[in-house]
């Protein structure tokens, strides 16, 4: 195995994009790390990216928005005070990945990258409108994240790219998001179903809104039926009933040992509701 110290993603991406064989990097390592050592993944070449500089900063953006670096671990999203007042619902879901030793290193880059349709953090900042930036071989570009997910265990990065922060927009006046996951024991467990729920209001009024669900269908996206559901409401009880069903509609979830379509469909429409009314709730400042 080659082992790789860029300076620059610059450097990553020339490195990744010339390797011929198995790739991947590390910022956190909670992932590969943990499949190399079940011999699940044995790369040729490894690409260490903690030494580039900024990776591990959490900065305000000059229009008012959060960029995060690659290697943030969960435990400092947590302890950004600024970061947790405009986007709790994005910090919750990163605070529900692994244990408290695993939050020590685990990144919201990473949880993206796994592919993973269970991932905790990436309902949060779908909904939040978050965006990635991608360095690669042909120099850097920006997705949203919802384009970033394919399938499990599958992204849409091109040989070569990867992705160097996450971009956080500003909060704006009268916001709140809000993630909530369902999972059988009480912690450190895979998310069964999960929803995040980002909203604006002018007055009492929800004038826009993002839902994403996750765990309930081979990747985590944006349900623009449940966004449509709510917005021009008040979050009432047929908004909330509204919200339910189109919840419902979105799931395309599978049978396993954890949890039946009919059981992970029908807590994704309990789980959009319950999310819906804490980002209300915040984004009228209570």
């Amino acid at each position: 195995m080659n082992y790789h110290t860029p300076s620059t993603f610059e450097d990553a991406a020339r490195l990744a994009g010339a390797a011929g064989g198995v790739t991947r990097f590390l910022a956190g390592g909670t992932d590969v790390l943990v499949q190399m050592r079940a011999g699940m993944v044995l790369p040729d070449d490894l690409i260490d990216l903690k030494k580039i500089p900024g990776v591990h900063d959490i900065a305000r953006t000059a229009d008012g928005g959060w960029r995060i670096g690659i290697a943030v671990p969960g435990a400092a999203l947590g302890a950004n005070a600024a970061l947790v007042a405009d986007w709790p619902g994005v910090v919750e879901g990163m605070e529900l990945v692994g244990s408290t030793q695993v939050q020590g290193r685990a990144t919201l880059a990473g949880n993206l990258c796994n592919g993973s349709p269970a991932a905790d953090s990436v309902p949060g900042l779908i909904a939040a409108g978050a965006t990635a930036e991608i360095t690669g071989p042909g120099g850097t570009r920006s997705a949203p994240v919802e384009e970033i997910p394919a399938g499990p265990g599958k992204t849409t990065l091109a040989p070569g790219e990867l992705i160097s922060a996450i971009l956080l927009p500003p909060r704006g006046k009268a916001g709140g998001d809000a993630y909530l996951r369902f999972i059988p024991r009480t912690e450190m467990d895979i998310a069964v179903a999960g929803c995040a729920v980002n909203l604006r209001l002018e007055g009492d009024t929800i004038a826009e809104a993002r839902v994403a669900l996750g765990a309930v269908a081979p990747r985590i996206a944006l349900a623009p039926g449940c966004a449509a559901a709510i917005i021009g409401t008040t979050l009432d009880e047929a908004a909330l009933a509204a919200l339910d069903a189109a919840a419902q509609a979105a799931c395309s979830p599978i049978d396993d040992k954890r949890g039946t379509v009919a059981f992970r469909t029908e807590v994704a429409g309990v789980l959009a509701r319950r999310a819906a009314a804490i980002a209300y709730s915040r984004a009228k400042g209570e």
